[in-house]
């Protein structure tokens, strides 16, 4: 019997937060089985992605029908300990602070409660021309329900 094909997940939003589960598999880690630090800038991306596909925001539809593209402009990472292959890992994303034509995210990478890397990001929307542009409305809002807008969102302590 074989098993029906499984669809990519796109994770879950649970409180506040998206989560995305990701396997680490050969391709993901370096010669002694340890994820390759480069590689975590992909999980990164996985789960902000996917949080924008769960609110309706998926990339090439805000590009197709707004003309806006997001595009990280600023990106600091921790690593605090190493993903082993086989292991799975999730991949947390939170809005921060929503300004007029961008956006701090932030993000952590766990190991069940332990945090193996953290990453704070601003996000800028672009138009067409390559110029900043407006954050759309429903963007904005859709946004909203992943905000820890109430914390300081440039600060170094902030924990989601």
């Amino acid at each position: 019997m074989t098993a029906p094909p499984a669809s990519p997940t796109t994770g879950r939003i649970e409180g506040g937060r998206h989560i995305l589960p990701l396997r680490i598999y050969y391709e993901d880690t370096d010669a002694q089985g340890i994820v390759y630090y480069a590689n975590w800038l992909r999980f990164l991306e996985r789960g902000r992605t996917e949080l924008l596909r769960m609110l309706g925001l998926e990339h090439s539809a805000v590009r197709d029908q707004i003309g806006i593209n997001w595009v990280v402009r600023r990106c600091t990472i921790d690593y605090l300990k190493p993903a082993r292959l086989d292991e799975t890992v999730d991949i947390v994303t939170a809005c921060g602070e929503i300004r007029g034509a961008s956006l701090d995210m932030i993000q952590e990478a766990r190991r069940g409660e332990v945090v193996l890397v953290r990453a704070e990001l601003l996000v800028a929307c672009m138009a067409e021309s390559g110029r900043p542009a407006r954050l759309p409305s429903q963007a904005r809002s859709a946004l909203g329900r992943v905000s820890t807008a109430s914390e300081s969102p440039r600060s170094r302590h902030i924990r989601i």
